[in-house]
């Protein structure tokens, strides 16, 4: 009987957190961080406000949250667009592909491009990314081209441009264009490392 109300009380704790992140993700993506308020993430998740208080310890601790979710789902979506099967340079193209497609994913670009570095900083937003599609697009290189000293720096130079492109089409670029334009950009790098 403990054990059932021990986990029963877990879920309702799970489904708490995962309400709460939910209603901060819709309000940040439509208000921006900025402009949310906590009271408002409470009525919109229909929870108390010690509920938010007690999984999370500010608004900046639930845009953690928000990010987080955000980048497992970003590397969630790479990583299903390479399986093994690939060779490492069709897993490097497939995995480029995939984060632009993921990145479209309406308030995303918001969330990880622009509110993220803003309130947490570079740094600490690209130890972030470096679980998700910063990591990703690192160990694909590496596959590629070998784990030379460079592949960390071309890693984090292509990260850049793909985030540019990513923002470029939120903002109203040419998906298309945008993509192909990756696409060339990582041709010629995986060629230009060749023998």
């Amino acid at each position: 009987m403990q054990s059932r109300k021990r986990r029963s009380n877990d879920e309702r704790s799970a489904a708490t957190r995962q309400a709460l992140v939910s209603a901060s993700r819709a309000l940040f993506v439509e208000k921006g961080y900025a402009q949310t308020s906590t009271p408002e993430v409470v009525a919109a998740a229909e929870v108390t406000r010690g509920a938010l208080y007690h999984h999370f310890a500010d608004k900046q601790a639930l845009l953690r949250a928000v990010l987080e979710r955000e980048f497992a789902e970003l590397r969630g979506a790479i990583d299903a667009s390479a399986p093994a099967s690939l060779g490492p340079r069709e897993a490097l193209i497939a995995g480029s592909l995939a984060y632009l497609d993921a990145m479209a994913v309406p308030g995303r670009t918001r969330l990880l491009l622009v509110d993220g570095p803003a309130v947490f900083g570079h740094a600490e937003l690209m130890a972030l990314d470096e679980a998700s599609a910063a990591g990703s697009l690192r160990e694909g290189l590496a596959a590629v081209l070998g784990d030379g000293p460079v592949v960390p720096a071309l890693a984090s130079l292509l990260s850049a441009a793909f985030d540019r492109a990513a923002l470029a089409i939120s903002t109203g670029g040419d998906a298309q264009v945008y993509r192909e334009a990756m696409l060339t950009l990582i041709e010629r790098v995986i060629a230009g490392a060749g023998p």
